[in-house]
């Protein structure tokens, strides 16, 4: 009967301690966020950033994709006087396959010789998307 107690007490702090842990290790996705205008040659590229817990859903794609896009909109506009830009993210969860996306269109804009490349800096940083 005491091997019962020792037993069922220790299956049950097993059971109290993994309840507690957290699923979410290692979710998270690397962003990043490009701004062109149709009216100016100016290209504006965030540095590529890792937003935890943050998943794709089942079609691929990142929830509330827009407002990600909406934050570096608002960044460009109110801090740089920037308006009437286009903004849209690239994401993925490897940081790897996004720089080489990331060089590549980059390499595109040069190519073209039509556009000047920019870098937001640290000033601007993605925060997880709130569900309204």
């Amino acid at each position: 009967m005491k091997y019962v107690k020792v037993l069922a007490s220790l299956m049950l702090m097993f059971m109290v301690c993994t309840a507690f842990t957290s699923n979410d290790k290692g979710k998270g996705m690397y962003i990043v966020g490009v701004s062109a205008s149709f009216t100016d040659s100016l290209v504006y590229f965030t540095d590529i950033q890792f937003v935890d817990s943050v998943e794709v859903d089942k079609n691929g794609l990142l929830p509330m994709r827009d407002q990600y896009s909406d934050q570096l909109d608002i960044y460009l506009e109110h801090k740089l006087g920037m308006k009437d830009r286009t903004c849209f993210i690239y994401f993925s969860e490897k940081k790897a396959k996004l720089e080489k996306d990331i060089k590549k269109m980059k390499d595109k804009y040069k190519k073209a010789g039509t556009s000047i490349l920019r870098e937001t800096g640290d000033d601007f940083k993605f925060t997880k998307a709130v569900e309204y």
